[in-house]
């Protein structure tokens, strides 16, 4: 399918001003916080729940360099494409977020008493560029600090389709991800849309986006993989596989630390209160799952091939992460442990199945750690929570019902996710899928950041 610069110049200018007709543009909330300054939330004054939620976006945005480092175990000839995809997800991401994604997603959401203008239970339809009752310190807050968490998707899709994507088929991809996939799922889930109000147990609950963000990524991640093929070499002609090892294991646990303590402020900081002292059952679940999550791996690595692999120590770190996000608020530190066991544990299984059985190349990855571990920080809150926070209980105490409502939002996920994202690399590739999206052999052999950024990602190296 070819795309008309003159139809999408048209396409966009449509866009604006049917954002504009939607928005308005002069009927401003609260811009200066003058209002809003005046309001007490939660005993503790308003400008601590700005300092707070504000210093926790900041960092959760600093973890992009965690992902960009993650390059590390890609061969070097390819690093710099792949630090791209994740520099334009920082970027771009924000930008289209901004535009559109946000009022898409939040739309309707009441926060700090201030409704983001208007939305139903399945889609927002305000909000759009910050413009009109969404011209608020309050609504303003929760942008910031959600468009930070959604910059996660495009560094997550980068790591399944990394060394073999187009440039312009990647932001092609990202930009209906962004405008779309995501934040569809996301206002039916953390804009309280029809997901969150399911009638068993407390509704859909994902606290810091094992569902929203990684399962999500995770599959459009693996959906890409799968149409774009495996990089040249990753197979033999008898179907076995081999390891194309990266360019700098050390890149990659610098990495995977930064993401560690960034996650510590995402997880916590989806409290979106200074006041809420749960963030320190929160902070002591993320870091216990993804510890026992790089131990779990650590050990297993070393039983199986008698080597320590810890780039693979990592994803398992990361595995813990993703595991406990979903119920990192509402199950008790000894159940975060369990979780994050389960899912080192699973990242290992996951990653050899799609690697040796489906045949889906997935360099770094991505659709075990954020995909199969996202699913099943869905499901882990269903069975672990303890009904201390937020009234949500689990099977662990006689429940079933939450975990009905965890497995419907898993499986409304994956579907979403899958179906959408197969419609889209179908509609980018066209007919052949594969050559209209993947470079050419020629590219793949001297390496992308050559031929598509004109330069290596180490120079010296050329």
């Amino acid at each position: 399918m070819r795309f008309k610069q003159k139809n999408v110049i048209w396409f966009l200018l449509i866009l604006v001003a049917a954002v504009f007709l939607m928005c308005g543009v002069s009927n401003a909330a609260d811009p200066t916080g003058d209002k809003t300054f005046a309001l007490d939330i939660r005993g503790i004054s308003m400008s601590n729940n700005f300092t707070w939620i504000l210093i926790c976006g900041f960092v959760i945005w600093f973890m992009q360099v965690g992902f960009v480092l993650l390059g590390g175990l890609l061969p070097a000839k390819n690093a710099l494409n792949y630090m791209t995809h994740c520099f334009i997800a920082t970027t771009l991401g924000v930008i289209i977020y901004w535009f559109v994604g946000f009022g898409i997603m939040f739309g309707g959401f009441e926060f700090l008493g201030h409704h983001v203008g208007k939305g139903n239970q399945f889609i927002g339809l305000s909000g759009f560029m910050l413009l009109g009752d969404a011209y608020d310190v309050r609504v303003i807050l929760l942008f910031i600090f959600q468009a930070v968490v959604a910059t996660f998707i495009g560094s997550i899709i980068a790591g399944a389709v990394a060394e073999r994507m187009k440039l312009c088929s990647y932001i092609l991809m990202f930009f209906f991800v962004y405008i779309f996939i995501y934040p569809v799922y996301g206002h039916w889930v953390w804009g309280e849309g029809w997901l969150w109000e399911l009638p068993y147990g407390a509704g859909l609950r994902d606290f810091a986006g094992s569902g929203v963000v990684h399962a999500i990524g995770g599959t459009i991640g693996f959906v890409g993989a799968a149409f774009l093929g495996p990089r040249a070499g990753r197979y033999n002609e008898d179907g076995s596989s081999n390891t194309i090892p990266g360019h700098n294991v050390g890149y990659m646990i610098v990495g995977t630390i930064l993401l560690a303590f960034g996650w510590l402020f995402y997880d916590a900081g989806s409290t979106l209160a200074a006041g809420d002292l749960r963030m320190s059952v929160v902070a002591a679940n993320t870091a216990l799952s993804g510890s026992i999550g790089a131990v779990t791996v650590l050990f297993l690595t070393y039983l199986l091939s008698g080597h320590t692999d810890v780039g693979e120590a990592c994803n398992g770190a990361l595995a813990g992460f993703v595991a406990i996000s979903a119920g990192c608020a509402y199950v008790a530190p000894w159940a975060a442990v369990v979780i994050g066991f389960l899912g080192a544990v699973l990242y290992l299984i996951s990653f050899w199945v799609i690697g040796n059985k489906f045949k889906v190349d997935d360099p770094l990855g991505a659709c075990s750690v954020h995909g199969a571990n996202g699913f099943w920080g869905l499901i882990a809150l269903g069975i672990f929570a303890d009904g201390s926070y937020g009234g949500v209980y689990g099977v662990i105490t006689g429940h079933y019902g939450q975990l009905v409502s965890q497995i419907i939002g898993a499986a409304v996920a994956f579907a979403w996710a899958g179906i959408m994202a197969f419609i889209l690399f179908k509609l980018i590739g066209g007919k052949n899928s594969k050559s209209k999206m993947r470079v050419s052999e020629e590219v793949e052999k001297d390496g992308l950041d050559i031929h598509i950024h004109g330069t290596a990602c180490y120079p010296e190296q050329q």
